[in-house]
């Protein structure tokens, strides 16, 4: 049965959670200056390649029902939303059927579910793209994106958030992304920032060539406010529905977020004597709202301050150990920010999960935490956590440097002609590359 209040919503949050591409970039421009340009053209790409594809076989192969829990029947018709040749009708008028009475129940339309859920597709491949910068030729990356809508993001969707994925019936949740999207998203960029640095040390380089920063208030600012507004829809739009808990969900969210920017700039001036700004308030809203993702719906208020205190010091000590490596340039913070959040929010599922709250989302199978007495019920949701992050590390890892390996031999390199100029430039005016710190 349809229900038009939930469709309305999950509309709205759709909307909001497509702005959030976009705004990666003015974040990546916002950070270090008009030279990023680039970025917000990238974005505005990943957004429409991510319409297309997701509507001609990538929401099938994450959402229709799996084959044997491992990936979508990419033939399943009322998922395909171009040329449906058997039931035209079929997206505006069904209900998707992990919406129905059987699975989760919130009644959406079809075209309703794929809005949402390519949306996520579309800002999991914007954070991914922060390691791109201006180093990697651009028809390389739309390559890149039309596997990873086609699979790379879709096998863990499949595993995580459909209703018959194999780890979903093991009893694995992941609320709104913190592995499905921040970690995944970090595994890819991993793969793609070793293939740079393979392609950079045969030209010699010492360390891999990193960007300056320069700091732009304003599109900080607003980065972070299209950001924030975008997770409204984010968090509170994965409860499916518009009831009791997604305004449950909106506190916790923003008290991770707030508590963490707090932590994260008193942190920083205890460890690194850093009198914060802009930036650094910037990092610590993000790391709240990176950490909260996965268990929004699973937690109180209370636990989201807590979470996000502890975000704090996590995300000065993950910035610093990051930055000391030299194969890799990560100003933006994918792997600080985005994959050590994420896969820390998934791993405290375990802890602070109240079953009272997690019910109210619809994910009554998850036992209390370990700090609410879940004893070994805990220990078994500790134990898929990990298991899910394992499977999802090694699968988006391998297969994203097989496809950007393929990609990088077919067109004899990855690096673009401009960032290589600049780099040797660099190299040559400096002495050595142009560090981000």
């Amino acid at each position: 049965m349809i229900n038009i209040l939930n469709n309305f919503w999950i509309l709205i949050a759709a909307f909001l959670v497509f702005i959030m591409t976009i705004s990666v970039g003015f974040l990546e421009v916002g950070e270090l200056g008009s030279k990023m340009n680039r970025s917000l053209y990238k974005t505005i790409l990943i957004t429409g390649i991510s319409f297309i594809v997701m509507s001609l076989i990538g929401f099938n192969t994450a959402f229709a029902p799996t084959i044997y829990g491992f990936i979508g029947n990419p033939f399943y018709y009322p998922g395909s939303f171009m040329g449906i040749l058997t039931s035209p009708n079929a997206v505006f008028t069904d209900v998707w059927w992990s919406t129905t009475s059987k699975y989760f129940g919130t009644g959406l339309l079809s075209i309703t579910y794929f809005l949402f859920e390519t949306a996520f597709a579309s800002v999991t491949l914007a954070l991914v793209s922060v390691v791109v910068l201006r180093k990697v030729k651009m028809f390389a990356f739309v390559l890149f994106s039309i596997v990873y809508f086609t699979v790379i993001y879709n096998l863990p969707a499949a595993w995580i958030w459909n209703p018959t994925g194999w780890l979903y019936i093991m009893g694995m949740r992941d609320f709104a992304g913190g592995l499905v999207v921040h970690g995944a998203a970090g595994f890819a960029g991993l793969a793609i920032l070793l293939r740079i640095w393979q392609e950079e040390k045969k030209k010699s380089f010492k360390e891999s060539s990193r960007e300056t920063y320069y700091i732009n208030n304003g599109l900080l600012t607003l980065s972070i406010l299209l950001l924030m507004l975008g997770w409204l829809g984010f968090n509170p739009g994965s409860v499916l529905a518009f009831n009791y808990d997604t305004l449950i969900v909106v506190m916790t969210t923003f008290t991770a977020a707030f508590s963490c920017m707090i932590s994260v700039l008193a942190t920083a001036y205890l460890v690194n004597r850093d009198s914060g700004g802009v930036l650094q308030a910037t990092n610590g809203i993000l790391m709240g709202l990176i950490i909260i993702t996965p268990l929004a719906g699973f937690v109180s208020p209370l636990s989201a301050f807590l979470l996000g205190i502890i975000g704090g010091p996590l995300f000065v000590y993950a910035e610093r150990y990051f930055s000391k490596i030299k194969s890799i340039s990560d100003p933006i913070g994918l792997l600080p920010g985005h994959m050590t959040g994420g896969l820390f929010g998934v791993i405290m599922i375990a802890f602070f999960t109240q079953h009272s709250y997690a019910a109210l989302s619809g994910n009554s199978v998850l036992p209390n935490g370990f700090i609410f007495g879940g004893g070994f019920a805990a220990l078994y949701t500790l134990g898929v956590e990990i298991l899910g992050i394992l499977a999802v590390a090694v699968t988006v890892f391998s297969l994203s440097y097989a496809v950007i390996f393929a990609i990088s031999r077919a067109m004899h390199g990855l690096l673009s002609d401009d960032y290589e100029y600049d780099a040797v430039t660099k190299a040559h005016d400096f002495g050595s590359v142009v560090s981000n710190k």
